[in-house]
């Protein structure tokens, strides 16, 4: 399976966003100030608020969303990719800013979610790619920048069959006027093992 660049018309918002402009092969998205998604662990609210723009996700293809964090300088700011089954479970993926760097994020969610935080200082201004890949009942999170190579983030369970969705996705809980810039969404072929780094 050759990578295959998916059209951002492709998608279909969970919760529209402020605004989007494509520009080119690009995507300026600006979030809602507020938006988020979390599901009770910890803090006691349910946050389905963000904004992840979806399509079909295939067992036989790799997700993967590249950004640019150049924009990424307030607490909380953060975006990636969105795996998706439905409100009670779903895994998104990204950097996240917290104690004032970047870091590599994930929250896995099946009625509750957990959160896992990797400091990245050196990414600073970089253009980040996330990449998932179903094997057997779980996922394999990875992520990369031009200087950087692959680095394995998270292998969580998501033994969904069907029905799933995958994409973009950003969140701005805390302030107003956060945009990010999309580069790229493409499918490509899935991971072949756990300890062999996809192409770059």
């Amino acid at each position: 399976m050759m990578k295959k660049t998916l059209l951002w018309e492709t998608g279909t918002w969970t919760n529209a966003p402020l605004s989007t402009c494509q520009d080119g092969d690009t995507l300026k998205v600006t979030a809602k100030e507020g938006s988020d998604y979390w599901k009770n662990t910890l803090y006691g609210f349910d946050r389905s608020s963000g904004h992840a723009l979806l399509a079909n996700w295939e067992d036989s293809e790799a997700i993967e969303v590249t950004f640019q964090l150049a924009s990424f300088n307030e607490l909380y700011d953060q975006a990636g990719i969105m795996l998706y089954q439905g409100p009670e479970q779903w895994i998104k993926a990204g950097i996240e800013i917290n104690d004032n760097i970047p870091q590599l994020a994930v929250v896995v969610t099946n009625g509750y979610s957990d959160w896992s935080l990797s400091a990245v200082p050196d990414w600073v201004g970089e253009e980040v790619t996330l990449r998932a890949s179903r094997m057997n009942d779980a996922v394999i999170i990875r992520a990369r920048t031009e200087a950087h190579g692959w680095r394995t983030v998270r292998v969580a369970p998501f033994p969904y069959k069907s029905a799933k969705q995958a994409g973009p996705f950003l969140c701005s809980p805390t302030r107003v006027g956060f945009e990010v810039t999309f580069t790229r969404w493409v499918t490509t072929m899935p991971d072949a093992d756990l300890h062999i780094d996809p192409p770059m």
